[in-house]
């Protein structure tokens, strides 16, 4: 699969029994539908999370298009504190997070696993710039 930012090839990682499509060049992360919730062993709590009215009032189109369906990502406002958009395939085959994004989203769940998570990319992108 090739970078939805800079169209690289990206590898695959397993974290957590989950994989995770990384870019070497951007940073940038992949995630099919559900794995963000498998990580965070939730599914309704990332899906609740996905539909906070909050950001339906925050999407927007974004240029970047989907691996799947090669259509354009949507870009999601999910910490309008700290202003982090996210996109999302609008048919809901994935998501992508620009670098560092996948760990500021983790740490707003602020559950026992999500820190577990947060912990376990930190140390599998040590010395990336993900902090």
């Amino acid at each position: 699969m090739d970078c939805v930012n800079c169209r690289e090839p990206m590898i695959v990682l397993e974290v957590d029994q989950v994989e995770i499509d990384y870019c070497l060049e951007c940073g940038g992360i992949w995630l099919d539908s559900g794995e963000l919730g498998i990580l965070l062993d939730d599914d309704d709590i990332v899906a609740e999370f996905l539909e906070k009215p909050v950001m339906t009032n925050h999407v927007r189109e974004s240029e970047r298009l989907c691996p799947e369906c090669e259509k354009n990502l949507n870009e999601l406002l999910v910490d309008p504190d700290n202003g982090i958009y996210i996109d999302r395939c609008a048919d809901r085959h994935g998501l992508f997070f620009d670098r560092g994004e996948l760990k500021q989203v983790i740490g707003l769940f602020r559950t026992e696993t999500s820190k577990k998570v947060a912990s376990l990319l930190k140390d599998i992108f040590r010395g990336d710039k993900i902090d």
